[in-house]
């Protein structure tokens, strides 16, 4: 998957937004919380939240680290998105969607259903 591709699937998620952050990430955002963040700036790394019990299992991966600043939450860091393959990717970024949609309230998360 490129950039374009991440970005077309995560806007045909209901409710996403998109927003530039830190001059150069390109965040996937559910009502104003984000769940993908991704860098403008050639790399091909991404950040996305995990589910609590895999989050241990996943950061002793080759490619996959504790996130900067947001690790402490289950947030990870792919070093490079484009070694993971499509299916896999596109599930790491739908359960970071579904994580962060599931805290919203329920009123936010009837405008898209």
């Amino acid at each position: 998957m490129d950039l374009e591709d991440i970005r077309q699937f995560c806007l045909s998620l209901p409710g996403t937004t998109e927003d530039i952050k830190w001059e150069d990430h390109l965040c996937f955002n559910i009502g104003g919380k984000m769940y993908v963040i991704t860098s403008l700036s050639g790399e091909t790394t991404m950040t996305v939240k995990v589910a609590d019990e895999d989050f241990d299992a996943l950061v002793t991966k080759p490619g996959i680290s504790k996130a900067p600043y947001i690790g402490r939450y289950k947030w990870i860091l792919l070093e490079d998105y484009t070694v993971i393959d499509t299916k896999q990717l596109k599930s790491f970024m739908r359960q970071s969607y579904d994580l962060i949609k599931s805290k919203l309230p329920k009123k936010i998360i009837r405008q898209w259903e």
